[in-house]
């Protein structure tokens, strides 16, 4: 008599009727990332998304090199670059539908841009000045998550809501390899695959969780695996490779879309700069390490595509360089005028209905702003 056999055993039901399944998926990884460029099947990819890829990944490079730039001017408070890792960045905005919603944490404020939103705007938040800096609804962009993995909760919430509710909607989360490691990243995987929500979950591997490697923090062959113990297909992909990037996310969101439940993406990719401006990568890792990926570099992937099959020369090249130029002079401009604060924004947007403890602070708030501006009046 086997286990499953003995009396009282348990045995797995059927998943209940209100679960669409459309296809069947492996749950298990292949055993080496996916990849595109650099094998035959890079010449079925349409001139236009290698040309739109190419763009927005030198927009980036550029976007990250003024970003950081404006944090040692002290326009910016912190700011976590995502130098190296634009492929996954870049894929994950244009992998979505203008209704669906994308879910970024701290680092990736480059798909937010990608995904239409004003590269002020995305940096407010790291800036210290207002709130989160932009309407989510408007953009369909949740507010970027600085604690770790707390957005992709949220993102399972969303997409099962709107699943309820006949809405077509994909919630697309980015979580960083350190995110895998809390509570929020497996309880969000366990709920989306329960409830088969159109959600896909996308861990950008960087190699350290600031300083702590992966292999102080899993003992799995990859992260792609957790997704069996989940009941949902895993992914694994070379996250330098933006067509790889891009083409496995479109059909996790593509399957989420028809009712085939959530997809665990993980693309191996590397952080070239520091965890953030306040530490010193220089303590866990080697020049020998960097050099290595430096070699593996995303733009230079899509653009050596590019150039095989004639589709870009150096007139091209210039051409994006000078769009990315143009982005950072405005950004340069937007983020060095000084913005006009008014304290009472503090209790807006906090509930949609003001609760009595928010009225009395804000009261109390508003006598102090008075008395102090009489003050003043007085003095002159």
């Amino acid at each position: 008599m086997t286990v499953l056999e003995q009396p009282g055993a348990y045995r797995p039901t059927p998943p209940p009727a209100w679960r669409p399944r459309v296809e069947a998926a492996p749950l298990l990884p292949d055993a080496e990332p996916f990849r595109v460029l650099g094998t035959p099947a890079a010449a079925d990819v349409a001139p236009e998304l290698l040309t739109r890829l190419y763009e927005e990944l030198v927009r980036g490079r550029r976007y990250n090199a003024q970003a950081t730039a404006l944090t040692r001017q002290g326009r910016l408070a912190v700011y976590p670059s995502s130098t190296g890792q634009e492929a996954c960045q870049v894929a994950a905005a244009l992998a979505l539908q203008e209704q669906d919603w994308l879910f970024p944490s701290y680092r990736d404020t480059l798909a937010a841009v990608v995904r239409g939103l004003d590269p002020v705007q995305a940096l407010t938040l790291l800036r210290g000045d207002w709130h989160n800096g932009y309407d989510p609804h408007e953009c369909r962009v949740a507010p970027l998550s600085t604690p770790l993995a707390t957005q992709l909760p949220h993102a399972v919430g969303l997409a099962h809501a709107a699943r309820l509710k006949g809405d077509d909607v994909v919630a697309l989360a980015v979580v960083g390899d350190g995110g895998t490691s809390e509570g929020d990243f497996h309880e969000a995987l366990n709920f989306a695959a329960v409830w088969q929500a159109p959600v896909v979950f996308l861990v950008q591997n960087n190699g350290f969780a600031i300083s702590v490697p992966l292999a102080k923090q899993t003992a799995a062959p990859s992260l792609a695996h957790k997704a069996v113990g989940y009941g949902m297909p895993g992914r694994l992909v070379d996250g330098n490779d933006a067509v790889a990037v891009h083409q496995v996310l479109s059909e996790a969101v593509r399957r989420a879309r028809e009712g085939g439940g959530p997809t665990l993406v993980e693309a191996v990719t590397y952080r070239i700069d520091a965890h953030t401006n306040a530490d010193d990568a220089t303590r866990y890792r080697s020049e020998a390490e960097l050099a290595a990926w430096r070699a593996h570099d995303p733009i230079d992937l899509v653009e050596a595509e590019l150039r095989g099959r004639a589709l870009i020369d150096d007139d091209g090249i210039e051409a994006a360089r000078q769009a990315a130029e143009a982005m950072a002079a405005r950004l340069r401009e937007g983020m060095n005028q000084e913005p006009v604060l008014d304290p009472m924004q503090l209790f807006e947007h906090v509930y949609a209905e003001k609760t009595s403890q928010l009225r009395e602070q804000a009261a109390q708030l508003r006598a102090e702003l008075d008395a102090e501006s009489q003050e003043q009046e007085g003095e002159r």
